[in-house]
């Protein structure tokens, strides 16, 4: 029985290590470029060894974007214990995705459409994350940082559609993606921000600027 424990747990251990190189790979590569050859030979493992844990490249895709949902879920919540208002968790929110887009290829935005399942996951995670941040905006103007004469589902309607804008055309080769990226985010928190709302955003941007990431992965 001990042993059976053993296996499992061994076994865990190695989805969770394949996991890892896979999102690492393809994130920075983009996904069509990289096999799961290439997966199995950064881990050291056999190909067959790899088709035991994930049966294809499509479902090893789905459980990445799922984990990497689950991690940021989890810090989300992390950031959310800590905070004093609800626009410090949106900024902290803000910085990480800068950091996640700085470590991905936009080949990898390219390259996920042609999977149409896993492309469908993140869409509905899109959706029930603008449910949340409707719960945020409220909790703002209660908390005195946001204006309570916006109507917040048309904010974000147009927020949405212009990160599609940032996914789907040419702007980011006109562009550094993270200049459209704080464009998009740092207009739209002034927007809606009371006095209040606006110095906690002006305070951060101060802090941003002097220790902010680079462009991302070309």
């Amino acid at each position: 029985m001990a042993e059976h424990g053993k296996d499992a747990s061994q076994r865990a251990e190695l989805r969770e290590r394949i996991l890892v190189t896979a999102t690492e790979a393809f994130a920075s590569k983009g996904i069509k470029s990289i096999t799961m050859d290439d997966i199995a030979a950064a881990l050291g493992i056999s190909k067959r060894t790899l088709y035991e844990v994930f049966s294809d490249k499509e479902s090893l895709l789905k459980e990445c974007i799922l984990k990497a949902q689950s991690d940021r879920e989890a810090y989300l919540q992390e950031v959310y214990e800590q905070s004093h208002n609800v626009l410090e968790v949106i900024l902290a929110v803000f910085q990480k995705s800068i950091e996640v887009f700085h470590q991905t290829n936009k080949r990898f935005f390219e390259d996920i459409k042609k999977y149409p399942k896993v492309y469908s996951l993140m869409r509905d995670r899109q959706d029930s994350d603008s449910e949340k941040t409707m719960s945020f905006f409220k909790a703002g103007v209660e908390q005195g940082i946001f204006r309570s004469d916006v109507n917040f589902g048309i904010v974000n309607m147009l927020v949405k559609e212009q990160f599609d804008v940032l996914l789907n055309t040419d702007i980011c080769n006109e562009y550094p993606f993270i200049e459209v990226y704080e464009s998009i985010m740092f207009t739209y928190i002034r927007g809606i921000s009371t006095e209040k709302g606006a110095k906690v955003l002006e305070d951060f941007i101060q802090e941003y600027r002097k220790n902010r990431i680079g462009t991302p992965r070309e």
